[in-house]
């Protein structure tokens, strides 16, 4: 898709608004909106304004101007607006030089994709994600000079099991138990409508779901998978998949959570990362070694273990994450590879012998990283194991 298709596109769906957004150093997504007819082909090379000083470690007040440059390559309509309104993902770039800011997550992902061609090791990297999630019926908290805490509350959680029911609320007797939501059925499952309802919006936007299940945990632990793309293009659905998994809770009059770990003595929510290699049409991790990996994919998983410190600093980035990464939750507490072992840093699957479906997946990043920096992590690491 070019300049052109998006107007022909923004005509064809009689939007009134366009919404450009970009992706802060934390990994939240903003967006600015204008009225359509401010969009024009040169909107694609000139780019809109604002002020970077305002966003989380980004600019200085003195050098705030930056530009959005919206990408043509992709655009959708907002389903959650009421207006109708487009959407287009914009890099932020230097006003001066037209190159990719620095700090712009997206930039470093182009990058880091760029990178991967010039080393001639491969065309493409390829990345899968399982961002797993909670989604609440209430949530609550505070931080005050007299004290600080939180409360959150689940239909379907254990702890609701004594609850006095009432003629609007009866209390039916059906609540998931600690480490046992593992893909029970309706009326245990409480929350396959709204999984059916994210997962149709997702189709809408251009998002292809391949599955959806309860989770684990209680109190609505939820995974919704999406295919595989390239590195920045799995990246940029990410960013929108958790904009519609929210914004369809929201509407649904519950909050959903990337958090990952908001229970106590329940699994938390990971985003394992499935990658793997292509140059051109073969599939560079296919090999007959230890569980049917090439020479490559093992240097790759090398150059993962050897850097793993430094990954989940923008793979698990939060406080929270590290209360996840601990034994007895099925996550990843042991720096190794394995076939099939889930407290392996790095598990192989073998559910497939098909050589296009080789790949390794990559266990300790959680969903509130911010995927265009996570991704690029590691693949460099995975890049630096190879190239030596």
């Amino acid at each position: 898709m070019n300049a052109k298709h998006v107007l022909n596109y923004a005509a064809d769906q009689q939007a009134r608004f366009f919404s450009i957004r970009f992706t802060d150093l934390p990994g939240a997504w903003h967006h600015l909106t204008y009225p359509i007819e401010q969009l024009t082909e040169d909107s694609f090379e000139e780019g809109f304004g604002f002020d970077a000083s305002s966003l989380r470690g980004w600019a200085h007040i003195h050098e705030s101007d930056m530009l959005l440059i919206p990408d043509p390559s992709r655009c959708w309509v907002d389903p959650f607006t009421e207006e109708k309104t487009i959407c287009l993902i914009a890099n932020v770039v230097e006003p001066m030089t037209k190159e990719g800011y620095g700090f712009d997550p997206r930039s470093v992902a182009i990058r880091a994709e760029s990178y991967l061609k010039f080393t001639g090791i491969a065309d493409t990297a390829f990345f899968g994600t399982e961002a797993e999630f909670f989604v609440f019926d209430e949530v609550s908290y505070h931080n005050e000079q007299r004290g600080a805490g939180y409360s959150i509350d689940s239909e379907e959680a254990h702890w609701n099991s004594g609850r006095k029911g009432n003629d609007m609320q009866p209390n039916m007797g059906m609540h998931i138990r600690p480490k046992e939501g593992y893909v029970p059925t309706a009326p245990m499952d409480t929350l396959v409508d709204f999984r059916n309802a994210a997962s149709l919006i997702l189709a809408d936007v251009g998002i292809h779901v391949e599955c959806h299940h309860h989770e684990v945990a209680t109190a609505g632990q939820c995974e919704i998978d999406f295919r595989f793309s390239h590195l920045l293009h799995t990246a940029d659905n990410l960013m929108l998949f958790k904009y519609i998994v929210k914004n369809t809770a929201h509407a649904h009059g519950k909050t959903a959570t990337f958090m990952p770990k908001p229970l106590y003595g329940d699994n938390g929510s990971g985003m394992h990362c499935h990658q793997s290699l292509w140059k051109g049409e073969k599939p560079l991790f296919a090999g007959d070694g230890y569980a049917g990996l090439s020479d490559m994919a093992r240097y790759y998983i090398g150059g993962l273990l050897k850097h793993a410190a430094a990954i989940v600093a923008f793979a698990a980035p939060t406080t929270n994450s590290y209360k996840r990464l601990v034994p007895g939750f099925e996550a990843p507490v042991n720096l190794a590879y394995s076939a099939r072992n889930r407290s392996a840093a790095i598990r192989i699957p073998m559910f497939s012998q098909n050589p296009k479906l080789k790949r390794l997946e990559f266990r300790p990043p959680d969903p509130s990283c911010n995927p265009y920096l996570a991704f690029a992590a590691m693949l460099m690491a995975g890049l630096d194991g190879v190239q030596n």
